[in-house]
């Protein structure tokens, strides 16, 4: 049985801290997709830390956490978080595997993802320059080289024959700048990543399946960066939605049960793309003040506006959701009013469906207002406690959405999540 967990906004929905929450009931947590552009934030007595390619569930001891076929992965980034979290957990090389079909990012992919980049100019797309989108491209291009790769005796060779291809590329964007530090850290990495449990994914995790054990599937991004679905071309490279799931561990469809869909009580995104329920005011700003709203790996301001529920039905929808979390609502403590989009406007006409270009027209939001409860809330532990304000907020959106909210996070660290 898989359940899966995953974002429904723009990404950055607090996925980091339901998926360490709920790994305490699963055998198995494998992420599905994504690279090193994702950052789960955790919080261990207060400490912060930040997970970009290893499965959040790493600090639940004796789970098997399993990096997934559909991500593409940095050996260098990798290498370095597993640094970072030696000292929280020990020998990391117990519980952690690598499914050898993930592709791989090298130092070239970087390079060609700034040369992108810059070459976009106004129409930048807000790219991480993680690499992402190039090694995507090499793996539909099937030039992808693959963590099993490593252990191949050639290997070196055919690293030398992807990162030539690349060069033409960058010779024709005038990109020339000198790799050659990354290159020996890439090395040095790929030596590092031979140390690790590196397994047949595939096989791996449906013999897992076979013996009853139960697999939590953590996503990465947000439903509405999806390739297919989510506001294109402002969107990341890989499937990010459930369907994800079987193409990025090998696993049937048949095997999902419930799928567990993160929302904030508000909205955010990060980069360039449509935002129609965007505050460029004085409440967008107090929003990312109080809700701390900077990217865990870029640092980046986070663009802040009200809850989207057109955009979140769309996302439900498509992901079959069955239960929502709802994270970051003790931030909405602090707003005498609070309003929510549940509709959009061009030229007059409402419409409560998600265009194919939300860029291409000035859709505006259609705003609902609510009265804030301007209470503390992070210490509270049932749902009876709750201000009755907060709780006709979130009956509104249960109802407008048709699926449940079940879970709401009013604080940062793992205890403080309220089961309805």
């Amino acid at each position: 049985m898989i359940d899966v967990i995953l974002g429904l906004q723009w990404g950055d929905e607090g996925k980091g801290k339901i998926v360490d929450f709920f790994a305490k009931d699963y055998d198995v947590v494998a992420r599905f997709q994504g690279g090193p552009n994702a950052g789960h934030t955790l919080y261990r007595n207060g400490e912060k830390l930040v997970l970009r390619q290893i499965p959040s569930g790493i600090f639940n001891e004796g789970k098997i956490n399993l990096i997934g076929n559909g991500v593409v992965l940095d050996p260098i980034s990798l290498e370095k978080e597993c640094e970072q979290l030696t000292k929280f957990e020990g020998d990391l090389k117990k519980n952690l595997y690598v499914a050898e079909r993930t592709n791989l990012i090298i130092p070239t992919h970087r390079a060609l993802d700034k040369a992108s980049e810059l070459a976009k100019g106004h129409s930048k797309i807000g790219s991480t320059l993680k690499g992402i989108s190039p090694a995507y491209m090499d793996k539909t291009g099937r030039n992808a080289l693959r963590v099993g790769d490593i252990l191949n005796p050639d290997f070196k060779n055919m690293y030398e024959a992807l990162k030539e291809k690349h060069y033409v590329m960058l010779k024709s964007y005038g990109f020339d700048e000198d790799i050659s530090q990354d290159e020996e850290d890439f090395f040095r990495a790929i030596e590092f990543l031979k140390t690790l449990n590196i397994v047949n994914g595939e096989y791996f995790i449906n013999k897992l399946l076979k013996e009853g054990k139960k697999v939590l599937a953590e996503g990465a991004q947000g439903s509405m960066l999806d390739v297919d679905f989510g506001t294109f071309p402002f969107v990341t490279s890989s499937n990010t939605i459930s369907a994800g799931v079987c193409s990025g561990l090998g696993v049937a469809p048949q095997h999902i049960k419930e799928v567990i869909g993160i929302t904030k009580a508000y909205c955010t995104r990060v980069g360039s793309g449509p935002f129609p329920s965007e505050l460029d005011n004085e409440d967008g700003q107090r929003l990312r003040d109080i809700g701390k709203e900077y990217g865990a790996v870029t640092g980046r301001p986070r663009r802040c506006g009200w809850i989207d529920l057109v955009a979140l039905d769309f996302a439900c929808m498509i992901n079959g959701v069955t239960q929502l979390v709802m994270t970051k609502a003790d931030v909405l403590d602090h707003f005498e009013k609070l309003e929510v989009c549940s509709a959009y406007s061009l030229e007059g006409k409402e419409i409560r469906q998600v265009p194919l270009r939300l860029d291409l027209a000035s859709y505006q939001p259609v705003f609902e207002a609510f009265d804030g409860w301007h209470t503390d809330i992070s210490r509270a532990s049932s749902y009876d406690t709750l201000p009755e304000k907060m709780q006709h907020y979130i009956r509104f959106i249960d109802n407008y959405l048709g699926v449940p909210v079940k879970y709401i996070s009013n604080g940062p660290e793992r205890e403080q999540l309220i089961k309805i």
